[in-house]
């Protein structure tokens, strides 16, 4: 694979700095924060009272947040920090070894905590998702590198499709499936292949669970 755009720094201007920001801010770990919240108050709503579920449902988006999403990014920020890792995106594969062990830890937690005290199913079977999700990851990245990006935001069309409707998936996030895989190539970070394997690993994951009865499946 050839050498990305955004490598060097002083490369970071115009077209290549907007595609950059735009990865960063479509990342996984964002897009699947911002689920987090949606899916607690999407399962919450029907019992709202006065508003008393209202912070019931902030505060288990709050711990799936903190756990499945802030937890993998400061992990990541640590290892730049300490030169562990080269350059936030690792398009090499073996520093992003330890990132996946530590999302799946931290993706574990979450689904135990929100599974012991009772806490939204949506929410328990997001964080479930993460586990299968970033455990397939990790397997492939032992041998291949994989979009991580088009993985999670064709996950994130699935599961928006799941659970609010198809409209609803075509109209909001559609849009992102397009950009986030024109800016994965643009950048030169991946392949048409990886690009293609990581959508194709996004839905499978997202599936393979509606047979346990998650996302409305079962």
């Amino acid at each position: 694979m050839s050498t990305p755009r955004d490598r060097n720094e002083e490369n970071r201007t115009g077209l290549v700095k907007f595609a950059r920001v735009f990865s960063n801010v479509v990342s996984p770990p964002v897009m699947f924060a911002i689920l987090g919240i949606v899916f607690a108050f999407r399962e919450l709503t029907p019992l709202l009272q006065g508003g008393r579920l209202f912070w019931t449902g902030m505060g288990w988006a709050a711990v799936y947040g903190l756990l499945a999403s802030l937890g993998p990014i400061l992990v990541v920020l640590y290892l730049l920090k300490t030169g562990r890792i080269s350059e936030l995106h690792m398009s090499n594969t073996s520093e992003r070894h330890i990132p996946y062990a530590t999302a799946v830890i931290f993706a574990a937690i979450a689904f135990g905590l929100i599974s012991w005290f009772d806490g939204p199913e949506l929410l328990r079977c997001l964080a479930l998702f993460n586990i299968v999700e970033l455990i397939a990851l990790a397997l492939i990245n032992i041998y291949w590198l994989i979009s991580i990006h088009t993985t999670g935001i064709m996950a994130t069309f699935v599961l928006i499709g799941l659970v609010f409707g198809w409209d609803a998936s075509l109209i909001a996030v559609l849009p992102f499936v397009a950009a986030v895989n024109w800016v994965r190539l643009y950048l030169k970070r991946h392949t048409p292949a990886q690009v293609t394997a990581g959508m194709v690993l996004g839905v499978v994951s997202v599936l393979s669970l509606t047979l346990v009865g998650c996302f409305g499946g079962g």
